[in-house]
């Protein structure tokens, strides 16, 4: 018989992922198994990246470098379908308007791909917030811009929570 294991958010390994952190510590370094990881420090140009992402009906491509000129928020997060971003993607989308009316653009990022966003929104996420998510739903399959911004934990294979606001030149 199977044996039973915890849901979680990560990609299939063949082994357990280490339950994860406290909310409430914040950890900028980590050290596991001798490589070193580092979250992008305040005051640091938020570095550039082209990912494919999902946004109100369409499949586009989105740099951050289109943002410049304009107040930034740039949410990592696991997965899509998990048990808690479902309602903090739509806290920040039931928002959005008032983001918007400061001059503020949101993007969201996570391992998925832009079709699991597109699934993810149509079927879950426009339940909760009428019209669903309106901001892009960024895709990092191989985790390579959480890396750049230090929030991709690979031995679980997703971006860990991570939220990063950039001013209108593109500083952290």
């Amino acid at each position: 018989m199977a044996e039973s294991i915890p849901a979680g958010c990560a990609m299939p390994s063949g082994k357990p992922v280490d339950k994860a952190e406290p909310e409430n510590v914040q950890i900028h370094q980590t050290n596991k198994k001798t490589e070193e990881t580092t979250m992008i420090a305040i005051n640091q140009k938020a570095p550039d990246f082209t990912a494919p992402a999902y946004h109100q009906g369409s499949f586009v491509n989105v740099s951050l470098s289109d943002y410049l000129g304009k107040w930034t928020i740039l949410c990592f997060y696991p997965g899509d379908f998990t048990f808690v971003w479902a309602t903090e993607l739509a806290a920040v989308a039931s928002k959005y308007k008032q983001f918007e009316e400061l001059g503020v653009q949101v993007l969201s990022m996570s391992i998925d791909s832009v079709f699991v966003h597109k699934m993810w929104d149509e079927n879950e996420l426009s339940k909760m917030v009428e019209g669903g998510v309106p901001f892009p739903m960024l895709s990092d399959a191989a985790g390579k811009v959480g890396s750049m911004f230090g929030v991709f934990d690979k031995d679980a294979g997703v971006n860990v929570r991570g939220r990063f606001i950039m001013d209108p030149d593109g500083i952290i």
